[in-house]
This record gives structure tokens, sequence and C-alpha cells, in this order.
């Protein structure tokens, strides 16, 4: 499955600030296991989505942030991005085991 994300906004800061590439992001949306919370619960705006999803580059779950575009539908703005934390590693793992 292919994802229409555009990550001119969100490359740099995703790495600058969480040493996550964007190959890895998308490896993470890629997974046949990912878990998709949209609208994203921990948003304010309630137009982003949150992907938990295992990169096999990062061998690491990942967070993955996306905005819904406006001007594209099925398409989004990839905001960010880092490694999962333990309670969102806990969130992948009891999804996939259902």
């Amino acid at each position: 499955m292919g994802f229409d994300v555009d990550w001119t906004h969100g490359r740099d800061h995703m790495w600058s600030k969480h040493r996550v590439s964007v190959t890895e992001a998308m490896e993470a949306l890629a997974d046949v296991d990912a878990q998709w919370f949209d609208p994203d619960p921990k948003s304010t705006s309630g137009n982003s989505a949150r992907v938990l999803g295992y990169s096999h580059t990062a061998s690491a779950v990942i967070v993955v942030i996306l905005v819904h575009r406006d001007d594209r539908t099925q398409a989004w703005w990839g905001a960010n991005g880092w490694r999962a934390g333990p309670a969102d590693r806990r969130t992948y793992r009891e999804g996939i085991e259902q």
C-alpha cells in the first residue's frame, strides 16, 4: 500500500529532534500491523493522525504524526516521528496480539 505523504515541512525537524528518517517513518506507515489513530487522541486540532508502526531500518516501533491535507484527498503532510516509548510500544504489541 502506497502512502501519499509530503515530508517537506517535517523532515528536518524529525531528523534534528528525534533522529528518525523519512525512510524509517514510511516503513512504520507501511507496517501491516501498524496501529492507526485518526484523529490522534493527543491532538488539540483534531486534524492529525497518530500511527504506531515498526521500522526494520530503525529496529524499533516508530510513532508517526500525519496531518490531513486540505488540497488533496487521501494525502498527508508528514509532521513528525520518533521512537516509541514504553506506553506506545505496549499499545502496538497489544494491537498485534488481538
